[in-house]
This record gives C-alpha cells, structure tokens and sequence, in this order.
C-alpha cells in the first residue's frame, strides 16, 4: 500500500496476529485496492486512499462467505486529498464529462 514500507505491519495488527485474534488473513492486490477507493468515491462519495479501499474490498470478500444476518463492520479513518497527485487519481479528469455536467446539474447547486 502507497507510502507504507514494504512489509511493515502495524503494532496493532501485529499484536492481534500474536494473539491470534483473526479467523483469517486476506491479502490484497493494489489494482484492486485503488479500484474500490475509486468506486467508492465514484458511487457512494467515500473520499478515502489506498488503504480505506483495500479495507472495503475485504469487507466485501468477508460479506461474499458470512452467514446470512451476519454483521460486517470496515472503518475508513482515511481521507484521499494527499492522494490527488498520485496514480490513486490519474485515470480522473480535471473537468466534468457530459455525465457528471447532467447530474450536478440535477442538484440545486446545478440549477442555474
């Protein structure tokens, strides 16, 4: 993950894998981490990095195998704006396409 050291695994997480506290270690790919944070700001106007990305596409892999009513919870303490200059954000452009220009333009903001 952007600006972490290679391997490095916070003290927390590191405990807890002492302790063993998980049922299992899922390891994700960076296309796919950088895919969600994009949705995710896309679809649902999450601004988050790398990280909350990889964070929500396992919680979608843990939804994918839980028990029907099971509850899962994915926190996303991070906020994309040191991201913007990155290759997070390069497949973004600077102004709206017809899309976007149609639904801003549905919001009161949008009305002229």
């Amino acid at each position: 993950i952007q600006g972490w050291t290679p391997n490095f695994i916070p003290k927390v997480c590191e405990d807890g894998l002492k302790l063993n506290l998980k049922d299992e270690v899922l390891l994700v790919d960076g296309k796919d981490a950088m895919d969600m944070a994009i949705k995710l700001a896309q679809r649902e106007g999450i601004f988050c990095g790398v990280s909350g990305g990889a964070t929500v596409w396992t919680a979608i892999e843990v939804c994918k195998k839980a028990p029907k009513g099971s509850n899962v919870l994915a926190m996303v303490p991070d906020t994309a704006e040191r991201y913007l200059s990155t290759p997070l954000f390069e497949s973004i452009e600077a102004e709206m396409n017809a899309e976007e220009r149609m639904m801003f333009e549905s919001t009161p903001l949008g009305v002229p």
